[in-house]
């Protein structure tokens, strides 16, 4: 079985990184212009890196997030500008950014995940992230929209990179241990070596936990590893390895009764889950030269995905790519330049099957096709400076797609698709003094549709081909990020009209052909704000907002109605009182005004506020100890919503509950600790 293979895959990676020897990593050159806002050295170089860009972009240390209980993205990124995140159970959560995706009540679509750069999207370029693990983090970098040219990703929600540590970075050894309520357990392992030569980090880790809700319980072991070598003082080369089995089961979506009066309740009809096993093998090699930085390298990623939900979906796939840059600088009469260009090419197949569920376990078959799939991007980027501090920016993307499904079981609905586009994008980055950047950009975003849009099942059918065209967008953005006496900030405000959209609506056979086909025109529009405020050495405020005014245009059906999921207003702070040795944290998430839940705009949830509280105690050096308390008024809420088209309330006539099963509860009142150690 795969996922034996991947549990002896685990110490077998380790054991690979532990023979290898004498690796190196050169790390890029700071930018002594950038705003730092971070406290590490190697991530304040990649801050600096990464602000370079005119645009949505930040940096998240993992010291943000290491006092707390970091089961998934949501936590990291939870005062990351921009980046909406809810709980829906477990490692389970919506991730959005300028609305990418927001029709969608399952995985993720509109945004590129990356590990140390490379896509853990599939080929067909939507994704998971339940493989990403925070505890193994040593930073994040976020570029929103157009922002992440860089990355090869064109759609709309832009590309979120997890970068883990070295042995440069991080030598030494690292254990962790935390837990706390609904029998959560989790531990760290991780350890880092350096020398002249080379170097090597690698970590395990575990998760478990019988979750907040019925039938959400979880359990998990990651491994991550990475050696680099220097092969000369030009060229250098780092192998990366990682394997993971997940273990989650799905406690579902529930009707709004439920949801506020009993939100522990749990589906645990058709014993639903998502069970994962990964493995993930990649090289990076560069190449240092006068003028001029080349980088190149290949990946193999595999996976298995046993899914019992409506049916049991049990695929097995693999992607692989290749990928090249070239980074070049100098100056054009006595102007500084800089050239990016590069290009990734990905290439996937997907074993694709279906059976009827049968409490869990696979009955007669439903479905069987084999998918292929390959985007290519490749993109370029120019930067001239016509005054000391003026950027100009000029780039695009042209992105090569081709998806094919052989529906080995009703070849009559086999098909296949090609898509070409190109992105263009155009940018200034304007910095009166080196403590303060001023930009705006102009872009295009083409987003491909995947198997989940071009493999549905119409009313009474199996599934099979279904046609569903690009999503196209042209964003406009303009922002400021900044240190000054007190503040730090970072502030954005963008307007993307939209062709397109890949929406879902309820299959109506003769009318409505599919769950998720193209709107005509919708616009996405908002703030993404972030603002800390160091009042005192022992004092520090932080904060983000988020304004977003998501709507149809004109729409046949739904004229000018907003767009549901995602609240027009949400609000995170968090005051530090302390200081390293010692300090307490209490943080609000208020949501003023609910969001819609459907597309007729009949129906918004409530309002909420909730409290949670962090504290951290450094007993000796390099050992923490550390509390994570969360919903601590025991507020009941809606966190999470899939959208529907028009939400069916229930009929108070008759003893069941008929209101949509459309809405996911925020965490419950709960309480975690534990210990990190560093030698």
């Amino acid at each position: 079985m795969f996922s034996h293979s991947v549990a002896r895959g685990l110490p077998l990676c380790a054991l690979v990184l532990m023979l290898s020897s004498h690796p190196v990593l050169a790390e890029d050159s700071a930018d002594q212009s950038a705003i730092i806002v971070t406290a590490s050295p190697i991530v304040e170089e990649a801050a600096a890196r990464v602000q370079r860009t005119p645009g949505g972009v930040d940096v998240v240390s993992a010291q943000e997030f290491d006092d707390k209980l970091a089961v998934s993205l949501r936590d990291a990124l939870s005062f990351s500008p921009g980046v909406y995140t809810q709980p829906r159970f477990g490692q389970e959560v919506r991730i959005s950014i300028r609305g990418s995706g927001l029709s969608r009540g399952y995985h993720m679509r509109g945004l590129t995940l990356l590990q140390d750069g490379i896509p853990i999207n599939a080929a067909d370029d939507n994704g998971d992230f339940q493989e990403l693990d925070p505890q193994v983090f040593q930073h994040l970098e976020v570029y929103r929209g157009g922002n992440a040219l860089r990355l090869g990703g064109s759609t709309l929600g832009g590309a979120i990179n997890a970068v883990t540590p070295t042995g440069r970075s991080a030598p030494g050894v690292e254990l962790r241990i935390d837990g706390g309520s609904f029998d959560t357990l989790r531990g760290k392992m991780a350890f880092g070596y350096a020398d002249d030569h080379g170097d090597a980090f690698m970590a395990i880790t575990a998760d478990r936990s019988d979750s907040d809700r019925i039938h959400g319980d979880r359990k998990a072991l990651r491994f991550n590893g990475n050696v680099g070598l220097k092969l000369s003082e030009r060229v250098e080369t780092r192998f990366y390895a990682s394997a993971q089995t997940i273990r989650q089961k799905l406690a579902g979506a529930l009707n709004e009764t439920d949801a506020i009066a009993n939100p522990s309740k749990g589906n645990v009809f058709g014993d639903q889950a998502r069970d994962i096993d990964s493995i993930r093998l990649q090289n990076r090699t560069t190449i240092a030269l006068d003028d001029a930085t080349v980088a190149f390298g290949v990946y193999f990623n595999a996976k298995q995905l046993f899914h019992p939900i409506y049916q049991v979906i049990d695929q097995k796939s693999e992607d692989r790519g290749v990928f090249v840059s070239v980074d070049l600088t100098g100056d054009i009469g006595g102007m500084p330049v800089a050239l990016t260009l590069g290009s990734q090419a990905r290439f996937g197949r997907t074993v694709a099957r279906q059976f009827v569920n049968l409490n869990g376990k696979s009955g007669a078959p439903t479905a069987d096709a084999v998918q292929k799939a390959q985007t290519i991007n490749s993109y370029a980027e120019a930067r001239i400076a016509p005054l000391p501090s003026l950027w100009l920016v000029a780039g695009g993307i042209y992105s090569h797609g081709e998806r094919k499904i052989d529906n080995r079981m009703a070849p009559a609905r086999s098909g296949q698709a090609d898509f070409d586009s190109f992105a263009p994008k155009i940018g200034l980055l304007y910095e009166p003094s080196d403590r303060m950047q001023v930009y705006a950009n102009y872009s295009r975003s083409v987003e491909m549709p995947g198997f989940g849009e071009l493999s549905q099942a119409p009313a009474g059918g199996a599934p099979g081909f279904t046609p569903v065209g690009l999503q196209k967008a042209w964003t406009a953005e303009i922002g400021t990020r900044g240190r000054v006496g007190i503040a730090t900030w970072d502030v954005s405000v963008y307007r993307a009209d939209i062709r397109g959209e890949m929406l879902q609506y309820s299959v109506v056979p003769g009318l409505i052909p599919a769950a998720t086909f193209n709107a005509d025109r919708t616009r996405h529009q908002g703030i993404e704000a972030g603002l800390d405020l160091t009042l005192s050495p022992w004092l520090r405020l932080r904060q983000v907002y988020q304004y977003s005014d998501f709507r149809f245009r004109d729409d046949i059906q739904f004229g000018d109605n907003r767009l549901p999921v995602i609240p027009r207003h949400f609000y995170r702070a968090e005051l530090t009182l302390g200081t390293d040795r010692l300090s307490v944290s209490p943080a609000v998430e208020w949501l003023p005004q609910g969001a819609w839940v459907d597309y007729a705009n009949s129906k918004r949830v409530e309002s909420y506020a909730m409290l949670n509280l962090t504290a951290q105690a450094q007993v000796q050096d390099g050992v923490t100890l550390f509390v994570d308390a969360r919903n601590l008024t025991k507020e009941r809420a809606i966190g999470d919503i899939s959208a529907l088209v028009r939400y069916v309330a229930d009929d108070p006539a008759t003893p069941a509950n008929e209101g949509s099963a459309a809405f996911y509860p925020i965490e419950r009142r709960a309480f975690y600790a534990g210990v990190r150690a560093r030698f």
